[in-house]
């Protein structure tokens, strides 16, 4: 009767997927779709969805935490604030005066920041009295902000969904509008990119530096996080975690963060996707007229550095008053590796979700852990990247525990072909997730800019759910012997200790 019930789950599962697919006309989805670049080098990405009377945008910048410079970690994340700051325009009650006060507190941080470069040579009193000095140009040009003034035009227009991200890879901007404002963001959007003003940058920087204190440093996982990939990355930027060192943070000035914005934020490094009741035509037309004010920078070159072959498997250990945690991460290759869905249908079936098998053993079975879950392309996608698998062990087991349970899974991976049945279980799970991230006009204009990053044509979106479908049971067992062997991984503990 259980068999008969899992077969039934199985059929009605791969039944969902396959209507959701009829459903989803991909071939109908690639002929709405127009992309144009304007002169200086931005693509545009355009897809007619006459369903609702609104539009979704996004800007995607190819840029992201990877590519801070070394010495201003945390510059990525950073601008993303600054981004929401305002114009020349846009969030000042007087840019002139403003601009003119911004430089008298750019000066005098820059002469604060080389007194303290000086080490035991610092003058003390002079540091005290610049800190002063710095404090009330703060706040006098604070004084001249219109404090969320981009933010609330948006909102006065019925946008929704305002926000960014940040990731190692790249940095999103997106919001929704009816779709007759489309010249309205049009105008907004590119305002700032052409016009930015990184207003309020030095107490956005003090906001950063309390989010590092509550994401990494007072977060047990988020120090045991930060310690796990600066052992697993020598020398590639993916080992430094996206919001920066802390002296980085309280260090980098407008200067550095205007040098960047010129450097990463050029338009041929752009792309923006737009979804929803639109016409191509006029969106190609306003495009030209607004972002095409824009000059022509290049885009900024890869990443140049690899990460060099890992010879023998590093562990750390951090001890804390906090539960014990478990993390382990095998050195894989870059999302557009022919091995990725291989290794993406692997770490599904070993721990995504409560059905995964190292759920169910671990947690629900021997009850070794609370929480334990599995995932590839952190830190980053775009170069060569880890999978990994963490643990929280329950009351009474320890790390080490869950580690041997791991690693026996890991190892029948390597003797033993998961069954016909779990493959289409993979696939299934796998083509659902794929298309429930297309389904709405910003999850569509996200994955469009992605594909297009990655793959460096939009049109791999398209090519996704053959990727899923050829990946065998041979494949699995082929690349968990390939990769996830003791000298490729990297394993980081937190082992409890009393406070």
């Amino acid at each position: 009767m259980k068999r008969f019930l899992l077969n039934w789950f199985i059929l009605c599962l791969i039944l969902m997927v396959s209507i959701s697919a009829i459903a989803f006309d991909f071939s109908t989805v690639e002929e709405s779709i127009t992309e144009f670049t304007l002169d200086n080098g931005l693509k545009f990405i355009v897809l007619e969805r006459h369903e609702a009377p609104v539009a979704s945008f996004v800007t995607w910048a190819n840029i992201g935490s990877a590519d801070d410079p070394k010495g201003y970690t945390g510059l990525a994340h950073m601008f993303e604030h600054m981004a929401f700051k305002g114009t020349t325009t846009l969030g000042t009650k007087d840019i002139d005066e403003e601009l003119e006060l911004i430089a008298i507190e750019d000066s005098i941080f820059m002469e604060l920041r080389a007194e303290r470069n000086k080490g035991i040579e610092a003058d003390s009193s002079r540091i005290a009295e610049l800190e002063e000095a710095y404090e009330r140009a703060r706040e006098a040009s604070y004084q001249l902000v219109v404090p969320n003034a981009f933010g609330n035009a948006v909102e006065r227009e019925g946008g929704e969904n305002l926000n960014a991200f940040t990731s190692f890879d790249q940095t999103a901007y997106f919001f929704s509008l009816p779709s007759n404002k489309v010249e309205l963001w049009m105008a907004l959007e590119s305002e700032r990119f052409l016009n930015p003003v990184l207003r309020e940058m030095y107490k956005e920087r003090d906001v950063v530096a309390e989010e590092r204190r509550m994401r990494i440093e007072s977060q047990p996982f988020g120090r045991l996080l930060e310690e796990f990939i600066g052992l697993a990355f020598k020398a590639h930027p993916y080992g430094v975690t996206g919001i920066g060192h802390m002296s980085d943070i309280q260090y980098y000035s407008r200067k550095e963060a205007e040098a960047y914005f010129e450097k990463y934020y050029s338009p041929a490094n752009l792309t923006v996707a737009v979804v929803g009741d639109v016409n191509p035509k006029r969106v190609k037309k306003l495009a030209k007229e607004y972002w095409g004010r824009i000059p022509y920078r290049p885009a900024p070159e890869r990443i140049a550095t690899v990460e060099p072959e890992q010879l023998g498997e590093r562990r750390v250990i951090l001890e804390d008053p906090s539960q014990p945690i478990y993390l382990v991460g095998w050195h894989v290759p870059e999302i557009t590796h022919p091995d990725r869905p291989a290794l993406d249908a692997l770490i599904d079936y070993l721990g995504q979700g409560r059905t995964s098998l190292l759920y169910k053993n671990l947690v629900k079975e021997k009850k070794i852990a609370v929480q334990i879950g599995a995932f590839a392309g952190y830190p980053g996608d775009k170069y060569p990247t880890l999978m990994s698998i963490y643990a929280i062990p329950s009351a009474g087991h320890s790390n080490q525990e869950c580690e041997t349970e791991i690693f026996a899974e890991v190892k029948k991976l390597k003797e033993e072909l998961i069954s016909t049945e779990e493959m289409e279980k993979i696939k299934a799970r796998a083509k659902a997730n794929f298309i429930n991230g297309l389904v709405s006009n910003i999850g569509m204009g996200m994955q469009l800019c992605a594909y297009q990053q990655y793959w460096g044509d939009w049109r791999e979106l398209f090519d996704e759910l053959d990727r899923i479908n050829a990946v065998t049971p041979e494949d699995i067992q082929r690349v968990a012997k390939k990769y996830l062997t003791k000298k490729n991984r990297t394993v980081a503990m937190m082992e409890t200790i009393e406070s």
